[in-house]
């Protein structure tokens, strides 16, 4: 009987084992918002950021923040795409992102008020009844409704803490909704970009993927943005989102002296920006000095 006891806790045990090492290999399958959310929270926890969940019909946003000056204006760090896609071919059951990158550049942010924006369906538990499905991280990543649902958070985040303008940083994916919300609003007061993907049908064709039928393109209205102050930071070393989606989208500005960008030599599309951060931070951002020839240089 002892033998059988045991063996029986041997096989449980290796059960168990098994399935703890089939994790990683199920994430695909059956993504762990848990964990994710985790991975979020280290990042958050020591920069003495909060967790609020925003109501912003047709969606719930995650947020944290950290508010230490009441009435003056804020950073919001905009998420990238997350996990939209597996591969070229197969969208991702849920597009909480693995690691939040622009979750880390607002870690790094010395700033009194310091905001973080996931996007639509992100940190979401998509069993729930409300309108997440694969096309809000597919083909409707940036559709109207998506745009008015983080401008709509960035109304009762205004509302709550007295927030009289927005300095807006997006990464990836999150450059281009930064840029959305810029053209249509007007208590934006400069805008960066990190790796944004400026021109998503450009980025498409260079990839030879689909293209993002159902969302808005920076580029169409690009021309509002003549007079923000911006910078916009390309990694010298992204093979996803080059230095041409940034000149497509600087052409489409037209005139101005407000557009300056900066090529980060060695950093990928992922790798480098959380490092780097606190010293781009200090690059400039005005309106006093034309951008370099090709619209690049710091």
């Amino acid at each position: 009987m002892f033998c059988m006891r045991i063996k029986g806790l041997s096989f449980i045990f290796a059960m168990f084992v098994a399935g703890f090492l089939l994790l990683p290999l199920l994430g695909g399958c059956a993504p762990n918002v848990l964990t994710r959310t985790d991975a979020a929270n280290r990042f958050a926890g020591p920069a003495f950021m909060s967790k609020r969940t925003i109501a912003a019909p047709p969606f719930h946003l995650t947020a944290y923040e950290r508010i230490d000056d009441t009435g003056a204006p804020a950073m919001v760090y905009i998420e990238g795409d997350g996990l939209a896609w597996m591969n070229k071919r197969e969208p991702s059951l849920d597009p909480t992102p693995r690691t939040p990158l622009a979750l880390g550049l607002a870690a790094r942010d010395k700033s009194p008020n310091v905001i973080y924006l996931a996007r639509p369906c992100q940190y979401t538990k998509l069993t729930e009844p409300g309108p997440c499905g694969r096309r809000y991280w597919t083909s409707a990543r940036f559709a109207p409704e998506t745009v008015e649902s983080l401008s709509v958070a960035l109304d009762r985040l205004k509302a709550l803490h007295g927030i009289p303008a927005f300095h807006l940083v997006g990464y990836s994916g999150g450059g281009a909704m930064a840029a959305l919300l810029a053209e249509q609003r007007d208590d934006i007061a400069s805008l960066r970009t990190v790796a944004g993907n400026l021109d998503h049908e450009s980025h498409s064709r260079l990839h030879g993927i689909s293209p993002l039928r159902d969302s808005l393109n920076p580029v169409t209205d690009a021309a509002r943005l003549a007079s923000l102050p911006q910078h916009h930071f390309i990694g010298g070393a992204d093979q996803n989102v080059t230095p041409v989606i940034f000149e497509n989208f600087r052409t489409a500005v037209g005139p101005s002296s407000c557009v300056r960008a900066s090529l980060i030599p060695g950093v990928t599309h992922e790798d480098g920006w959380i490092e780097r951060w606190p010293a781009l931070l200090k690059e400039p951002l005005d309106c006093a000095v034309p951008p370099g020839p090709a619209g690049m240089g710091s």
